[in-house]
């Protein structure tokens, strides 16, 4: 066929289709409708008589192809409406008749399939939908019964679930997207957010549905919501005329039904899209008026976005409104950067909002703008730290945060490097603490202790906070905590720095908070082994006296940090085992810990005890006591850390060593055997 009748061809089709749907309006019990489609059908009339004088030489089409009716090829003269419209009905009631036949075929083949998936048949199954597809395209069951012949196959139930979306089978959309849980517990995470697009299409379409009702009931404010959207719909407005039309329609705003209208009556558009307005955004600073706009255009969005997730959704989602929310939190004008705020503040009360924050904004430029927050008043400060809190315990955020973290790090830098007797206290420690949850994750944590300037800003920050450990006591505490996450990193970021650091430990050692005392004690345990020189100046410092008090008088977690300090002291210092056998005579303290069914601190104290039995007489005054029944059941206990059984394995050979008699003993308790197993942890260690 050649480009002039395939033309031909697709412009009758295209008529075919058109002039189908006129018949059915002309049927309708509507007389609006009715009326319409008469002058619409008059209209096509004039239109064709024009185009036949134009062209009288029209060319037959192939009598395989479908053929237009015969009044069509008639000269203008001999056609009139009447027959026109009958011949085109023929060919309407010709292609329904058409459609029957194949709806009867598909349903069959339909069938077919199903049988052939009762009895597990798969493949026939398939092809049998298949075929049905090929002789009724839009016969949506048989792509779902498709779709199920893998009933694993969860990427067909998100299109099923998708699909019924889209045809407002609500119900229906859910129980696809339930079905992947079913099959892959793992999505819960995708499927909520599925399941949630569903509830807020669902709430959109009722609110929708209930807002042009009462717009139809005339109800003044849906009226006047209506009139004004088309009056700021005006272009080319003097900023003025703007800001007055939006501060009266923000009033206006006081209902669900107001703030449906304004979505679908295309607020948000006629809004962001007006030229004059997003002049005013982007010189904002300059002018008064235009400073005005700004505001008045972010205090609308708060109300039309109050409660409502449709109308957060629409806003958010349009990439550029996203990218100007994000740059207005940096605004130099303060009126909108608060009101910015106040948005944000809003979208986050909810789980979708959040999403929302966290998928469509610039969460890095959005991140460095919360941290400015530090420098203003303490609500403003502790606000945006509790909105960076909240973002922070989202899963999607910590995975931005990851692979994030090289371009945020200074940023959070920065904010250790805050003069914390200007800047809210409270607010800095909430900053700090998230830093310190997020570097929890291996990932995270490496990168962090791998920036020498973050490592030198915890300490610049801990220097100043030390000048006045009372008042900036919850600062030095969280700081801490960060810090001792960064100490598990190993290699530190130099030995210099891990000196630095547990020389201001050592000295906060003289505090009298306990929560200072046991953080500080926690970053000593994992930064003292760095260097000889620096359990030299904890020995002076009287650091195995402090932690024996720890293991007298502390918690749990207390005597964990002290009981591996003095394991990094005795291993290294005989005159620290001396220390620990002065205040400690009969090692009541390490045997006692020894029962602990913290195997952390069971390793270290059998650790420490056997450093012990190095001192003089030491094991002899053991004699009396079960040390060796209690060591050697460790010995050969079937513990989950390693470092129990070697320990306690080394203490026992020490033991025997030292004191002659307890060997005797550990033969007659067969104790060779076990301490022969002990020693595959020793080989593997």
């Amino acid at each position: 066929m050649d480009a002039d009748r395939e033309k031909d061809l697709q412009k009758f089709l295209k008529n075919v289709d058109e002039i189908s749907n006129l018949i059915q309006e002309m049927n309708s019990d509507d007389p609006v409708v009715q009326q319409k489609a008469v002058l619409e059908t008059e209209k096509r009339l004039l239109l064709m008589e024009e185009d036949q004088e134009e062209d009288e030489c029209r060319t037959t089409l192939n009598k395989t192809m479908i053929s237009p009716p015969q009044t069509a090829m008639k000269s203008a003269e001999e056609i009139n409406s009447e027959a026109f419209l009958a011949s085109v009905e023929k060919d309407a009631k010709e292609r329904a008749k058409r459609r029957r036949e194949n709806k009867v075929l598909a349903d069959a083949l339909k069938e077919k399939g199903n049988e052939a998936f009762a009895e597990g048949n798969y493949e026939t199954a398939i092809l049998r939908y298949s075929e049905g597809l090929e002789k009724l395209k839009d016969m949506k069951v048989l792509y779902t019964n498709r779709a199920q012949c893998d009933e694993k196959c969860t990427k067909a139930y998100f299109h099923m679930g998708k699909a019924n979306l889209a045809l407002k089978n609500y119900s229906v959309s859910r129980e696809c997207y339930k079905k992947i849980l079913e099959i892959n517990p793992k999505l819960q995470t995708q499927v909520k957010d599925y399941l949630n697009q569903v509830d807020l299409q669902e709430k959109a379409d009722l609110q929708e549905k209930e807002a042009h009702e009462l717009l139809d009931s005339g109800k003044n404010t849906a009226v006047t919501t209506k009139n004004l959207l088309e009056t700021l719909s005006k272009p080319d407005q003097i900023p003025l005329f703007y800001a007055g039309g939006i501060e009266i329609l923000t009033e206006m705003i006081n209902e669900c039904t107001e703030q449906t209208l304004f979505r679908t009556h295309n607020g948000f558009s006629i809004i962001s899209d007006n030229e004059v307005i997003r002049r005013c955004f982007s010189t904002a600073g300059n002018d008064a008026v235009e400073e005005m706009v700004c505001v008045s255009v972010l205090k609308l969005w708060q109300a039309v976005c109050s409660g409502n997730e449709e109308n957060q959704r629409v806003l958010v989602m349009h990439h550029d409104r996203a990218r100007l929310l994000a740059a207005l939190l940096s605004s130099e004008v303060l009126a909108i950067r608060q009101q910015s705020f106040a948005l944000l503040l809003q979208l986050a009360q909810t789980e979708s909002g959040r999403s929302l924050i966290i998928n469509h904004l610039d969460l890095t430029r959005l991140l460095e703008a919360l941290v400015s927050f530090l420098d203003f008043s303490d609500k403003e400060a502790n606000t945006a730290m509790g909105l960076f809190t909240d973002l922070a315990l989202e899963e999607r955020f910590q995975v931005w945060f990851q692979a994030n973290l090289p371009g945020v790090l200074p940023a959070l830098t920065g904010v250790l490097k805050t003069d914390p007797k200007v800047s809210s206290s409270s607010a800095l420690c909430q900053c700090i603490t998230v830093m310190g949850n997020l570097s929890a994750e291996p990932t995270t944590r490496r990168h962090m202790a791998a920036c020498e300037e973050f490592g030198d800003g915890c300490l610049s920050l801990l220097a100043r906070c030390e000048e006045d450990v009372d008042l900036f006591r919850e600062v030095i505490y969280t700081l801490l905590g960060l810090m001792m996450n960064l100490c598990l990193q190993a290699p530190f970021v130099s030995e210099v720095w891990a000196v630095e650091v547990s020389r201001r430990c050592l000295s906060l050692l003289n505090s009298q908070d306990g929560g200072i005392l046991t953080r500080a004690a926690g970053v000593l345990s994992r930064t003292l082994s760095s260097s000889l020189k620096i359990v030299e100046e904890a020995l002076r410092a009287g650091v195995v006296k402090k932690m024996m008090k720890f293991l007298k008088t502390g918690g749990e977690t207390a005597s964990r940090y002290a009981i591996k300090i003095l394991a990094i002291c005795t291993n290294s210092y005989h005159e620290a085992r001396e220390e620990v056998i002065r205040l400690d005579k009969k090692l009541s303290v390490m045997m006692k810990l020894l029962s602990s069914e913290d195997e952390v601190l069971v390793g270290n104290a059998a650790l420490c005890l056997g450093n012990c039995m190095e001192v003089p007489n030491v094991a002899s005054s053991l004699l009396k006591t079960d040390v060796l029944q209690v060591l050697l059941k460790l010995a050969g206990s079937d513990t989950q850390k390693t470092a129990v059984q070697v320990n306690a394995g080394i203490a026992l050979g020490k033991l025997c060593t030292a004191e002659p008699r307890f060997a005797a003993q550990l033969r007659k308790l067969h104790g060779l055997e076990i301490l022969n197993s002990t020693m595959k942890y020793v080989s593997d260690s």
